[in-house]
Order: C-alpha cells, then sequence, then structure tokens
C-alpha cells in the first residue's frame, strides 16, 4: 500500500506545482506535443507501410494472385526485396487448377512495349507509366471486355486498351508499330477493349497471342503471376491457403495485396516506406529525450529555491525525484495526448507530398489506426521520465544546506561523473571521426564518422556551462568593443548564468550541428558522385532509352557503324551480398552495373585500384572499394551474391575500384546480369566515336533509341533520385524545425524567468533601453557562441564522410547553405530572446521584484 499512496502523494504534489507554475511546464509540454505529433506521424507510416497498398487493375476477377518470393528471408530482420521480377515456372500454372476450388488458373507474363505513332510520337501508358503486351487468356482476369473486333489469332496481331488506341489514332483494322527494348515490329489492330473499370491508372495493357507474349518476354517456360478465378463459395482467403500449402514455394496475394504481384514497384514502395519510418521514428525518439531532458532541466534550475526548501524541511531525495518525475509524468501525458491530433495531420502531409515527389503511389491509401497513436503516447511519457530523472538526479541528491547555499547562484562546479563523460566523449567522437575512415573498411567508415556529430552534441550538451564560459571569455570582448555597461553586464551575466544558459541553448547548438552534418553530408556524397560521374564516362556519346530500354543486338549494330572505336552496353540493377560479420549472417544491398569488358578501357574509368576489369567473364564480379571493404572481401576471393531476380551465385573477385558511388559498388559481367533482369533489356550504351561520328543514321531504324554526348548525359543523371532527395528535405525539415520549437521554448523560458534580474537592474538605476542593450549584446554572444560550438561539433563528421567516400578531407559546403544555416539560427534565437526580454519588462520593476518565482 506504502508505494500507491506515495504515487498518489507525488502526483497530487505535483498536479499543484503544474498549477502554480504553468509558465515553467508550458516549454515541456509543448516539446512533448511536437514531438508526439512527429512520432505518431513516422507511427502512421509504418502502419501504412506494413498493411497499406493499391488497388489492383489488371487482376480485379482474380480471387488470388500467386507468385513467387520476392524478398530474401532474413531472420530477426526487414526481408531485403530484390530488385528484378522473381518468376515462377509454367507448370505451376497446371499445379495451382488442380487445387481445390479454383475455378481456373491463368498464367500472366508482362512485356514493357511503347507504341510509335504515325507522327513519330513514342507512347507509353498514362502519365509516363508503362505500357504493357499480355497473352489474351489474361485478359479474363480484369476483366477486359471486347468492347471492337476480335481477339488475336496469329503472331502479327494485337488487341489495343481503348484508350491508347484514342491517342495514338488507332482503329481496328489498322497497323500499329510496336517495339520491345528499341526493335519495332509491325502489328494490325484486331481488336479493341475496354479495361475493367473503364480505365487504368498506372499502365496501359495491350493484348498478343498467348504464344508471342511469352516469346517476347524471353522466358517461355516461365511466367511472372498466375491469376487464380475461384469457383462457386470460395473464400479468397482459404483458397489462397490451400494453394500455399499443395503448392510448394509460392506466395499468395488477395484484397489490395495482389497489386504487390501486379506491379513490382509496389513491393518496393512498401519496404522502403517501412525502413523510412522507422528510420526517423527512432532519430525523432531520441532527439525528443533529448530536448525534453534539456527542458526539464532548465525548469529544475530555475526552481533551486523551491527544491532547497523541499530538502532543508525534510524531503528526502526519493521524494524530491517522485515529484519531479510525478510532473514529467503529467506534462508529457498531456502533450503527448494532444499531439495525436496533429500528428494525424501531419502523417496526411506526409503521404501527399511523398506522393507529389513520386516515392508513392497517388492511391496508396493512408492507414490511420490506434496503435502509432498508442506507441508515440507510450513513447514520449517513457522518454519525458527519463528526461526528468536526468534532470532531477542532482538536485534530488544534494544535502539540505548545500540546496539552500546553491539556491542564490548557480552551482559553478560540474559533476565529476558528467565531466568526465563528456570530456572523454571529444576524443572518442574525433577518433571516430577522423581515424575510423582511415583504419576501418567499408560503409563502417562512413557510419562510424557519421556517429561523430552525435557524440560530440552529447559532450556538448554535457560540458555546456564550460564551452559557453569558454566561448564568453573569448567572444565577449571582440563582439562588445565599445566598453559600455551593457556589454560588460551582458559578458558578467553570461559568466554567471552559464548553466542556465547552457541549457537553454544546447537545442540550438544542436540544431546547427544536425543541420550542417546532415545536409553537407548529402552535399559531399553527391558532390562525390557526380564528379566521379564525369571524371570516370571516357565514352563521346551515350545512347539512351525513350522507354523501357535498349535491346542488346542494339549494341553490335553500333559497333559496325563507321567512326565507332568502342561500344560498352550497360544494364543497371542491384545485388544483395550475403557476409559473415562477427560470427553472424550480414547482407548488403549495393547498386550494380552489368558491363562488357571489350572495350571498357576506351569508354569507362571505374579508377582501378587493383586487378584488371579484362577479367570479367563467367562467374567474376569487380567490387568498388567501400563495397570491398563492407563485406571483407580483397583481390581474388569468393563473394556471395544474389541477382536481382534472387539467383544465387558465388563470384570470384577480379577487379577493386574506386569510383562507386558514380557507376555502382558491383560491376558483374554484362550477360550474367542481363539474364537475370525482368526485361532482359540494357539501361544505355556508351559509345567511343572519332569526331564528328553521326551515329543517327544507324539509329534511323529504332525510333526509341536516342543520342546523346557525355556531358549532357552525365548533368541528367545528377537529377535522377530527385524524388528521394525531396523526402529527405522534407524529413530534415521536420528533425530541424522540431528542434527550432525546442529553442524558442528554451530560449523564452530562460529570458521570462528572469523578471526580478531585469527589475532589480532597473531599481538600481539602469533604463529600460540599457537593459535591452544587455540582452542585444548577451543575445549576440550566445547566437555566434552556438554556431561556431555547433559548426565545430559538425566539421569532423563531414572531414571524416568526406575521407572516407573520396579520400580527400574536404567536405563538399555550399556557402549559400550554410549561410542559410546561420541565418536561420539568428532568425530563431534573436526574436525569442528580446521579445521574451520585452515582456518580462512589462511590470514595474516594484511590483516585479515583489513578486514570486
Amino acid at each position: 500500500m506504502a508505494p500507491r499512496v506515495m504515487s498518489k502523494r507525488a502526483l497530487s504534489l505535483a498536479w499543484s506545482t503544474i498549477k502554480g507554475r504553468k509558465g515553467g511546464f508550458v516549454a515541456a509540454f509543448l516539446a512533448v506535443l511536437f514531438g508526439s505529433a512527429v512520432i505518431t506521424a513516422s507511427g502512421i507510416l509504418l502502419e501504412t507501410g506494413l498493411s497499406s497498398g493499391v488497388p489492383t487493375e489488371r487482376y480485379r476477377a482474380a480471387a488470388v494472385v500467386v507468385g513467387a518470393y520476392q524478398s530474401l528471408p532474413i531472420a530477426d530482420d526487414i526481408d531485403p526485396r530484390f530488385s528484378e521480377r522473381v518468376r515462377l515456372p509454367a507448370a505451376r500454372v497446371g499445379e495451382i487448377a488442380r487445387v481445390r476450388g479454383v475455378r481456373a488458373a491463368v498464367g500472366d507474363v508482362s512485356v514493357p512495349m511503347s507504341v510509335v505513332a504515325r507522327d513519330g510520337r513514342v507512347l507509353d501508358g498514362p502519365d509516363g507509366f508503362p505500357l504493357l503486351g499480355h497473352g489474351w487468356p489474361t485478359a479474363v482476369l480484369g476483366p477486359f471486355t471486347l468492347s471492337a473486333g476480335r481477339q488475336p489469332q496469329a503472331p502479327d496481331e494485337v488487341v489495343l486498351e481503348s484508350g491508347l488506341a484514342g491517342r495514338a489514332g488507332i482503329s481496328v483494322g489498322g497497323s500499329v508499330t510496336l517495339t520491345v527494348g528499341s526493335t519495332p515490329s509491325n502489328y494490325r489492330v484486331s481488336g479493341l477493349v475496354t479495361p475493367p473499370g473503364g480505365r487504368l491508372i498506372r499502365q496501359s495493357a495491350l493484348f498478343l497471342t498467348d504464344e508471342r507474349a511469352r516469346q517476347l518476354s524471353g522466358r517461355p517456360d516461365q511466367v511472372d503471376a498466375i491469376g487464380v478465378l475461384a469457383a462457386p463459395r470460395a473464400e479468397p482467403a482459404d483458397l489462397a491457403a490451400a494453394i500455399e500449402k499443395a503448392v510448394p514455394k509460392v506466395v499468395t496475394y488477395t484484397g489490395d495485396d495482389r497489386s504487390d504481384a501486379e506491379i513490382l514497384d509496389i513491393g518496393a514502395t512498401r519496404s522502403f516506406v517501412i525502413e523510412l519510418a522507422l528510420s526517423f521514428g527512432a532519430t525523432m525518439v531520441m532527439v525528443v529525450v533529448i530536448v525534453v531532458a534539456s527542458t526539464l532541466a532548465l525548469s529544475v534550475q530555475q526552481r533551486r529555491r523551491e527544491l532547497a526548501l523541499l530538502r532543508a524541511i525534510g524531503a528526502t531525495p526519493k521524494q524530491v525525484l517522485g515529484m519531479i518525475g510525478a510532473e514529467a509524468t503529467l506534462v508529457s501525458v498531456a502533450g503527448a495526448v494532444l499531439g495525436a491530433v496533429p500528428g494525424i495531420g501531419l502523417g496526411l502531409v506526409f503521404h501527399a507530398t511523398f506522393a507529389a515527389v513520386g516515392v508513392l503511389p497517388e492511391d496508396f491509401e493512408l492507414v490511420i489506426g490506434p496503435v502509432p497513436v498508442l506507441a508515440s503516447m507510450v513513447l514520449c511519457v517513457l522518454g519525458a521520465r527519463m528526461g526528468g530523472w536526468i534532470a532531477a538526479r542532482r538536485a534530488a541528491k544534494v544535502s539540505p544546506i548545500e540546496a539552500l547555499g546553491e539556491a542564490a547562484v548557480d552551482p559553478r562546479r560540474l559533476g565529476w561523473i558528467r565531466l568526465t563523460i563528456g570530456v572523454l566523449l571529444i576524443p572518442a567522437a574525433l577518433a571516430a571521426a577522423i581515424v575510423l575512415p582511415i583504419v576501418l573498411p567499408g560503409e563502417a567508415a562512413v557510419d562510424g564518422a557519421s556517429s561523430s556529430a552525435l557524440m560530440l552534441v552529447i559532450a556538448v550538451a554535457l560540458l555546456g556551462p564550460r564551452l559557453l564560459g569558454g566561448a564568453v571569455s573569448v567572444l565577449g570582448p571582440r563582439l562588445n568593443r565599445s566598453g559600455e555597461v551593457s556589454g560588460f553586464l551582458a559578458i558578467a551575466n553570461a559568466h554567471a548564468k552559464s548553466r542556465r544558459l547552457s541549457s537553454a541553448t544546447t537545442p540550438l547548438i544542436m540544431g546547427v550541428t544536425m543541420a550542417a552534418a546532415q545536409i553537407f553530408s548529402a552535399t559531399t556524397l553527391a558532390s562525390a558522385a557526380q564528379s566521379q560521374a564525369v571524371e570516370g564516362i571516357r565514352a563521346d556519346y551515350v545512347v539512351t532509352p525513350r522507354s523501357a530500354g535498349l535491346s542488346p543486338d542494339l549494341a553490335g549494330l553500333l559497333g559496325k557503324t563507321a567512326g565507332v572505336a568502342a561500344v560498352t552496353p550497360v544494364v543497371r540493377t542491384q545485388t544483395i551480398a550475403t557476409y559473415t560479420s562477427d560470427d553472424s549472417p550480414q547482407y548488403k544491398i549495393f547498386a550494380t552495373q552489368g558491363v562488357e569488358p571489350g572495350g571498357i578501357k576506351a569508354t569507362m574509368d571505374l579508377g582501378v585500384l587493383s586487378g584488371d576489369l579484362a577479367g570479367l567473364r563467367g562467374d567474376t564480379v569487380a567490387l568498388s572499394r567501400i563495397a570491398a571493404g563492407t563485406i571483407g572481401a580483397s583481390l581474388g576471393s569468393t563473394v556471395s551474391l544474389r541477382l536481382g531476380d534472387g539467383a544465387a551465385v558465388r563470384t570470384r573477385v577480379v577487379a577493386l575500384y574506386e569510383k562507386g558511388f558514380g557507376f555502382g559498388d558491383v560491376t558483374l559481367p554484362h550477360d550474367l546480369v542481363i539474364r537475370h533482369t525482368t526485361d532482359h533489356l540494357d539501361s544505355w550504351m556508351l559509345v567511343k566515336a572519332a569526331k564528328g561520328t553521326d551515329l543517327r543514321p544507324a539509329l534511323a531504324r529504332y525510333p526509341t533509341a536516342a543520342v546523346a554526348d557525355s556531358g549532357s548525359f552525365t548533368a541528367a543523371r545528377s537529377g535522377d533520385g530527385a524524388g528521394d532527395s525531396a523526402v529527405s528535405l522534407l524529413l530534415n525539415a521536420i528533425l530541424l524545425g522540431y528542434i527550432a520549437i525546442a529553442v524558442v521554448n528554451t530560449l523564452v523560458m530562460a529570458t521570462v524567468a528572469r523578471v526580478r534580474e531585469f527589475a532589480m537592474l532597473r531599481l538600481i538605476g539602469a533604463k529600460r533601453a540599457q537593459v535591452l542593450s544587455m540582452m542585444r549584446r548577451e543575445t549576440r554572444i550566445i547566437v555566434v557562441a552556438a554556431v561556431l560550438i555547433g559548426t565545430l561539433a559538425a566539421i569532423p563528421a563531414l572531414v571524416g564522410v568526406s575521407v572516407a567516400v573520396s579520400r580527400w578531407p574536404v567536405p563538399s559546403i555550399p556557402p549559400l547553405a550554410y549561410a542559410g544555416i546561420v541565418v536561420a539560427a539568428v532568425l530563431v534565437a534573436w526574436p525569442a530572446i528580446m521579445i521574451s526580454a520585452r515582456v518580462a519588462m512589462r511590470q514595474r520593476p516594484v511590483e516585479a521584484i515583489g513578486a514570486r518565482e
């Protein structure tokens, strides 16, 4: 019974304290409220990735869709997805058809195609989505309704979706040019179909004979997916379970999940959203704990007299800790609950923004359930309790006599544990930033360098009073050279209140550090990738596709063109490297290219460090320095890879190279990669040719192939990933916006609490203008010190990242971007302090000096 009674008393006392000091708890309340909103939004994204999807289009009539495993099973981790389609043997269609409850099973293949209109226009699906060719038997899975003409019966006949035929100006009986890759063929339009629902949103469809569609897919003995029509009264869920039990190594999809098998990108989008939500949510939980702890620490410091009195009249350390913990609980519960509503709104903003930049389909529905809200509340309350415990620990342990003695002035000494940890973190952070990129191989060097920024922010939080005091001593005389009384008072105040000011300025320093570290790490990586691509392409021309890809046989044609010295076809994909680290299985996804080794030295410079790219034959691989270091590979060693479609290969390393950011971390033989891609098409072709060589006559018969010079090509590639950059920018803006709110909170809280100090200065003769002048000079010191300390805390991480990725210690820091960080710090801090100071001086000095704290 005792703990329960004590808990009630602590809560009652905490509620009384909060009611009597509403202003002192507003900052902590707002920090939790906005933190709860962001964490709730992250949770909504996570639940959306786990359980949402988009409505199926071509498979609406199918009760169940059957596909192959599209992910690599990893124990106790997120299963990484294969970037290419994993297909099923065509024999699976018959096996599924024999399962009880199945009325019919139809195997489907999807062949990316383009329509070449009479005026030369290349037509794909709506809004840039793909145009996919299928076998006519799959039309029943829509179901597609034949609105004119008849089904295709000959290899050169095609049925077009009516909307596509209208855009191309083609009618039944006419001819149409279709391309697969860059190879054109003429077909006769035998009929038109109306899609289910009247139109398709994410694709356009055309239908060939089943034999022709399988032939064009490149794998006539395999199918992409199998649509299952159910017998009467057969439930989709029961039918899916029966199929998985009867047929080995298949995955079944029902409801909206059927779109995962229909459109490969939907599953990739789901994985992207899950990983993004987990990463961003974890970062926000950490930031919320730091911000709330800093805010509560400032609140505790401002209540030293009250806590000293409680200790003097007999309160035990446990009781003081219990009271402050109860305060943190009440404030955090209120903030967490109220933050859920704006959190749902922020989730809607995330969804709309991601859809607008193209990383999320517009009809990928947002799932808003109770689990993210409850999880956010629990995390925020636990974070606030942890922050309250950190803030109250010293105040609760100090003896009553020491507490009364320290109540009048800030304690000058830092606890030896706090001081020791803070001091040790500095060399540890510098070692992580400078030594690890030199000593450690691979991505561990980048991760180690990036972690140094967080370590230095924690060190700044622990050593804040010492660092701020030193900054005031150095900067104060330089920023206040006039010798006026206001300047003297500003420096004296900053010295005397260094502990209180450090609690208020820690979020500002953290904001500067995190903004600089994240923004300039991204610019450094982007600069390295762009410079490697520019320096690495030796080709004079690059042939690129206007649609899905280039037919591999185009390389042979270009090679026979007069003036052409070398042609290197390049196919892009992703591979998954599996390896062992610390006796546990690990995996890493790498951007991968497949190239022909013959003539590669004339068209591409990967910056070979050892070995020879000419050895890329059969089951061999070349790795970037970063990739080799990450998986522990060396020249001549064997590397286990999963190719784009999940096929497992063991490859021998024949070369190591430097320019992985510009071209991909894994380079494989062209024929090995292209066999395991979805469409069996090249991404582009690099052409080395004599000056004045004209490739256009050779490409005249290929309407979907275009030629560009190498400079235009690399400039265009620099825009790749714009959607991911927009997402990163939004999340960083949310994170830094939260930190900005915390900065305003703490600075306002610290300034408004100086009402009695301002009143005392005015009572002994200082004018209102002189006090404001003192605050302006003090603000100048605070802002300059925070920007300098925050910048210094970010620099080691940036230097380490630069060394790790390019072996050059100078990171890419755009001057305008850094100026923007400085201006943002000034715009956040200056009004927060100066407006609060004016508010704090609204009372008459006589009334203010007699008011309670």
